[in-house]
């Protein structure tokens, strides 16, 4: 069956998501608007979508859209939809909504009049009078804005942020998806050293070990579809047998995570060994300012410490200060960092070569690019 597809991501990644459609699924044809990206296809297109893209944060199968001004329009836009080619007889039905600078701002009876036109569509169908929704949950959202609403049915269930090796960090936690976006506009790949110097909980190693290696994102979890019916089991378990054969296992790579807090490093360890990295990734309890390599190119991808956590600017202004140092020290490296803290160039004392606006979660940050020397070209 065809279907339209939304995949959302973090604001300003669109355009590596793009790039991922293109690499993992041959996808050329992928508009993206605000956050989400746009494509069609079949089953298998969802189900490879789920497993293999790195910064898509939600997949999305989209029955219908258009303009509503009014309830009884939207329930006739929900009721457009043959439903039944959707969900079973006793599909869970949990519907969501959403409402911005819309006619029809009141999101409870948008989800209501939503769930009773998939219901009513449901009962016709099945020729039943009652549902008994015993069966596989199908998250369901209803998303108005600007008077335009779409209707997404959520194929992914836990956001795919959630590869699964990650226990016992905030919710402020930068997200896997986010730090996949940041190693993916950065210039590293798996045959150049990398190191971050505030590891923290240790993703940003963690998933550039996984990019190195091509381990699918989602390899080790389970997406909502897989209970679905019209999803047939062999579909999965073919696309995993797919994605072991793709793990590289033969390459040396040269990534490294430190942090001052001795817990943090033991955390680290932990979730490099649940994410099957454990032997590709040098954990370290250092402070920042004793960083250094004898390499003479690599690249530097972190997340410092900013406000949120220290609070006061000439702590955080200092930590730049001492942080651009030990990059100064290594003037062939490239040195990535995001950061929430709006005087970044000031103290780093170096304007970035570039940047972008990107968000963590709420929280505005931008993503600053500092350029080290370009490695002489290797002579054939």
């Amino acid at each position: 069956m065809k279907y339209k597809i939304a995949i959302s991501t973090g604001f300003g990644l669109e355009a590596v998501l793009k790039r991922e459609l293109y690499q993992e699924l041959g996808v050329k044809d992928a508009p993206a608007n605000g956050g989400m990206v746009r494509i069609e296809g079949d089953e298998e297109t969802v189900a490879r979508c789920n497993l293999y893209l790195r910064t898509a944060e939600r997949v999305y199968i989209v029955p219908a859209e258009g303009e509503v001004t009014t309830f009884d329009q939207l329930f006739a836009l929900v009721s457009s939809v043959r439903w039944a080619d959707l969900l079973p007889k006793n599909a869970r039905i949990i519907v969501n909504g959403k409402s911005v600078a819309s006619t029809l701002c009141g999101v409870s009876a948008c989800q209501s009049i939503t769930k009773k036109a998939i219901v009513v569509s449901l009962q016709r169908a099945y020729r039943v009078e009652q549902l008994p929704e015993t069966g596989p949950t199908y998250q369901i959202t209803v998303s108005l804005l600007k008077d335009y609403a779409t209707i997404l049915v959520d194929t992914s269930g836990t956001g795919l942020h959630k590869r699964g090796y990650r226990e016992l960090v905030g919710e402020a936690a930068i997200k896997e998806t986010m730090v996949a976006g940041l190693l993916l506009l950065s210039i590293w790949n798996k045959d150049k050293p990398l190191i971050d110097p505030f590891c923290g909980s240790g993703t940003i190693p963690i998933e550039a070990a996984l990019i190195a290696r091509r381990i699918a994102p989602g390899l080790y979890r389970n997406f909502a579809f897989e209970s679905w019916p019209q999803f047939a089991p062999s579909l999965m378990a073919n696309l995993r047998k797919e994605a072991e054969g793709r793990i590289d296992r033969t390459s040396t790579l040269h990534i490294a995570g430190f942090d001052i807090d001795p817990n943090a490093i033991k955390l680290c360890r932990h979730h490099a060994k649940r994410a099957g990295v454990e032997s590709d990734v040098h954990f370290q309890c250092m402070d920042m300012r004793q960083v250094s390599s004898h390499t003479p190119y690599g690249v530097i991808v972190t997340n410092p410490p900013y406000g949120e956590r220290l609070l006061t600017e000439k702590e955080v202004g200092k930590l730049m200060q001492d942080f651009s140092a030990v990059f100064r020290a290594l003037p062939k490296w490239s040195c990535y960092v995001i950061t929430a803290f709006a005087f970044m160039e000031r103290y780093f004392g170096r304007k970035a070569d570039k940047n972008r606006k990107l968000y963590n979660g709420k929280l505005e940050c931008r993503y600053y690019q500092f350029m080290g020397e370009k490695p002489p070209k290797k002579e054939n």
